[in-house]
């Protein structure tokens, strides 16, 4: 380990500890009697487990595994791989409920189907060294310690914790089979090897290292190491939080969005809980630190209405509700707002949804459990917080990623500038996102399903990363390029008083610098009126050939009057610039079809005068 960042917030404080470590038992009123699981959701996990007893375990070939290599398809594979661990997730929590042989006898089974696949990494990430091409099949004299390797040591160091007494009644051979396999699969590869995303002095981390960590630090200290391997794992989760978190801005803005959220910012909460629980609270400041409690307010910062999220890079624009995860965040860091926010959509779970139905959850016991054993404070709060009126966010911006969220009584706008090198990145600098009244106006499409191509060289081969796909111009038949040095430049953000707007240069986003353009100028300025209820949107620039691309929810309609288009409900004006196209987005993966219902739009203007201004309002309001 080493590197020349400064920001070694977990190393500090861990040279405060005394040096005893203290138990990790963060379940065991529930391990001991799975009664205290409140009732409504004793019978949905129950049902859930039950329904899989009809299921047998999905079968795992070698052929599945090389489909990837193969062809660049992920999905298919992935999709039997999740369905074991979902499975297996489902019967657990069932059991904590219900002490039935038959569905310990199909825990068995899960763990032994589990245990004896060659490897736990994906196909897609099955290497050695980051952004090298893939095995075909994997080493399994080396396991590669991926985010689902260590998923799966996770899921099956919970259940050793969660019915050791119970598997040991059968046979001890089951859990010393778990023990064994930790040790090999996941332990003795963390301690003796280098994986990138455990950190190296100042190269790039990402959602990968707090994922990652959280999973060793849980199989670490749920099943019985010994102190001396304990302390390495301490050690080296450490120098890998603070690898982490030196790519984070004080601001605390996630540059992947609000879906990685959950495996950035929600998995460090749970790597500084757990440390914090076996150091007998040395990290306990932690919590009270402004970047750690910026990183902890983003979820709600970035949230838009309803399920929509404020979706750059390759975040879906249905991230997902909040829960207890997030609760539990805001509770650590004292954020009444993250807790209430949290809590809402926690309710509306558990009365109208399904409360175990992030993804997360389908994977990680822990994680599952963590919901039900917590859901009655969740929920108490809740009841406490009736009747006062929910907290609307500020209005905020993140210089380090150049990320605008302005609101207003109808409006969420968002806006970003930046560059395009952020993690997940898309070109879509100087893009924008706008709801009204709770319904999406101008999107972010997001990303298909993953495929070999999402993370290769042939990634902007894929349409939804490319900037013609994003609220942006294509100037001189030329879109954005990817990289730190295609960027906006002279940005100015004003978010005082009624009238918001952000200001950027967007000409040095695209690769014209070697045209006979050099010298010319693209000026991008999105205003939020909250007085008067109207978003307009300006382009002055002095290129010749521009054409303007919107990605709209609705289809753009004409009205009676010849001057002001539809978009659902809001009413939309353009001067400077003519309708060329208006083509329809055919919304067919299953991936981007988790955010939107129907296909999407996009609308093409020809610019035709140095200056365009689009402006929207209500169409009550015109």
């Amino acid at each position: 380990m080493s590197g020349s960042f400064h920001d070694t917030i977990f190393q500090k404080y861990l040279c405060t500890y005394n040096g005893i470590l203290h138990s990790y038992d963060p379940f065991s009123e529930i391990r001991a009697d799975g009664l205290k699981i409140p009732e409504s959701l004793r019978e949905r996990l129950l049902n859930e487990g039950r329904k899989y007893l009809d299921e047998p375990y999905v079968p795992l070939y070698a052929h599945d595994y090389m489909t990837f290599v193969r062809t660049g398809n992920r999905s298919d594979f992935e999709q039997k791989y999740f369905s074991r661990r979902h499975h297996l997730c489902s019967v657990v929590t069932a059991y904590l409920t219900d002490k039935s042989e038959d569905l310990l006898n199909d825990i068995i089974d899960g763990i032994y189907c589990i245990g004896e696949e060659s490897t736990w990494a994906l196909p897609a990430h099955n290497s050695y060294i980051r952004d090298t091409r893939q095995l075909i099949l994997p080493d399994t004299s080396r396991p590669v310690l991926d985010l689902f390797a260590c998923e799966t040591a996770a899921l099956l160091s919970t259940v050793y914790y969660l019915l050791r007494e119970q598997l040991d009644d059968v046979s001890e051979l089951i859990c010393k089979n778990i023990f064994d396999l930790i040790e090999s699969r996941l332990v003795r590869p963390y301690l003796e090897e280098h994986f990138w995303w455990m950190g190296n002095g100042d190269e790039p981390m990402c959602n990968w290292t707090p994922w990652c960590t959280q999973n060793v630090l849980l199989s670490v200290f749920l099943l019985p190491f010994n102190d001396d391997i304990r302390f390495k794992v301490i050690k080296q989760a450490a120098y890998s939080l603070d690898c982490f978190l030196k790519d984070y801005g004080e601001d605390g803005c996630c540059d992947e969005g609000a879906q990685y959220y959950r495996h950035a910012g929600l998995c460090l909460y749970h790597c500084i809980d757990i440390l914090n629980t076996v150091t007998d609270n040395a990290l306990r400041d932690l919590f009270s630190i402004s970047k750690i409690k910026n990183i902890a307010s983003y979820i709600v910062n970035v949230h838009a209405c309803g399920e929509y999220y404020i979706n750059f890079s390759d975040c879906a624009a249905r991230a997902g509700r909040m829960g207890v995860r997030e609760f539990l965040f805001g509770k650590a860091c004292d954020l009444e707002a993250l807790m209430y926010a949290s809590s809402e959509d926690f309710y509306y779970d558990t009365n109208e949804g399904d409360p175990f139905e992030d993804e997360s959850q389908k994977l990680n016991l822990y994680l599952r459990v963590l919901t039900a054993a917590s859901s009655k404070e969740v929920l108490q709060f809740h009841e406490n917080m009736a009747g006062k009126a929910s907290p609307v966010p500020d209005d905020i911006y993140y210089p380090s990623v150049g990320l605008m969220v302005a609101r207003s009584s109808r409006f969420v706008l968002a806006a970003k500038s930046g560059d395009n090198a952020d993690n997940h990145n898309h070109n879509d600098t100087g893009s924008f996102i706008l709801y009204m009244d709770g319904q999406p106006v101008f999107v972010d499409i997001g990303v298909e399903t993953y495929s070999q191509k999402t993370f290769s060289d042939h990634r902007y081969d894929i349409w939804t990363m490319q900037s013609g796909f994003h609220n942006l111009p294509t100037i001189n038949e030329t879109d954005q390029k990817a990289g730190s040095k295609y960027r906006a430049t002279d940005v100015n953000c004003d978010l005082n008083g009624e009238i918001k707007n952000i200001s950027m240069h967007i000409e040095d986003a695209y690769p014209l610098q070697d045209t006979a353009s050099d010298n010319k100028y693209y000026i991008r300025k999105i205003t939020l009126d909250a007085s008067s209820e109207t978003v307009t949107l300006t382009d002055v620039s002095d290129y010749d050939d521009v054409i303007l691309n919107f990605i709209t929810y609705e289809e753009i309609r004409a009205t009676d009057d010849p001057g002001i288009f539809k978009l659902g409900n809001a009413g939309i004006c353009f001067d400077g610039a003519s309708v060329m196209a208006n083509e329809t987005l055919p919304i067919t993966d299953a991936r981007l079809r988790l955010s939107w219902d129907h296909d999407l739009h996009r609308i093409r203007l020809k610019k035709k005068a140095p200056e365009f201004t689009m402006t929207v309002s209500p169409l009550d309001q015109m």
